[in-house]
């Protein structure tokens, strides 16, 4: 793992690390519905050994098996990137681990159910004993604790990277968080040190129906001082909540990180927003 921050970057911007890129084909230890929208899955093996993923949104990537055969197909690392077997790529979608316990030899995945996509075909019928292809993290950024405050915005598509960065969080800490769900059955523990205020924004309590973690933001009076924000969910939202906290709320652009986890009517997209 090779350090690539710069030591002239001003103070509180992430640090960028590198990893090596490896591909692991692990086995289901485990399948928990956690919510009526929410399946977390277990995996292990072997292959599991030497795995890292210190940043909190880390992002790898999985390879789902064939739906037809079974059959999981992975690439090999070459010196340029993944170098794949002739015939074709699986079905491939990138995800948070939303926990790694190298002593127990388990990495958690959380997924949210909702677009009838391969992920959450596999994830419904995942059974003990499936496997599942992961690649990378390729990369981290690690994101400093010492601001006067953080806020955390997301879908049920972001509650592994926020349910990480809560728990390492230290204690006095202040954080808000706005997390969109579909309803008080998909509330989910997020246990943390920190001082929390935690936002649940439930689908279909707004009047627009189009924003709803916009609408609930205008409404709410921030923390004075100094705030890393950190945004995960739709593109089209993730944008419009960067806009609004960048331009309305003076949040710093170089503090502020909004991704489009998914992008509505296309598929396996991972967008990033930035000035």
């Amino acid at each position: 793992m090779t350090d690539l921050s710069s030591p002239a970057l001003p103070d509180r911007l992430p640090r960028r690390v590198r990893h090596e890129l490896r591909f692991r084909r692990l086995e289901v230890r485990a399948v928990e519905r956690v919510t009526p929208h929410l399946v977390r899955i277990t995996l292990g093996g072997d292959e599991l050994e030497g795995f890292t993923s210190p940043g909190f949104d880390d992002h790898a990537k999985l390879f789902f098996p064939d739906e037809q055969t079974g059959a999981l197909v992975l690439p090999t690392a070459g010196p340029d990137g993944p170098v794949w077997p002739a015939g074709g790529k699986p079905a491939m979608r990138d995800y948070t681990p939303l926990r790694h316990d190298a002593a127990a030899g388990t990495l958690k995945f959380e997924f949210a159910l909702h677009e009838a996509g391969p992920a959450t075909r596999w994830a419904e019928r995942a059974r003990v004993g499936d496997v599942l292809g992961v690649g990378g993290p390729r990369g981290s950024f690690i994101v400093p604790t010492d601001f006067d405050w953080h806020l955390l915005i997301g879908d049920d598509t972001a509650l592994p990277a926020i349910s990480r960065r809560l728990a390492e969080l230290p204690e006095g800490a202040r954080v808000l968080v706005l997390a969109e769900i579909d309803g008080e059955a998909d509330r989910i523990p997020l246990p943390t040190r920190a001082s929390l205020d935690l936002h649940w924004v439930h689908r279909g309590d707004t009047a627009s129906g189009g924003n709803p973690l916009l609408e609930r933001l205008r409404t709410l009076t921030l923390p004075a001082g100094d705030f890393h924000a950190w945004i995960a969910c739709e593109s089209a939202a993730a944008k419009a909540l960067r806009a609004h906290l960048v331009g309305e709320r003076s949040a710093n652009p170089k503090w502020t990180r909004a991704s489009g986890y998914w992008r509505r009517g296309t598929a396996a997209t991972h967008d990033t927003h930035e000035d």
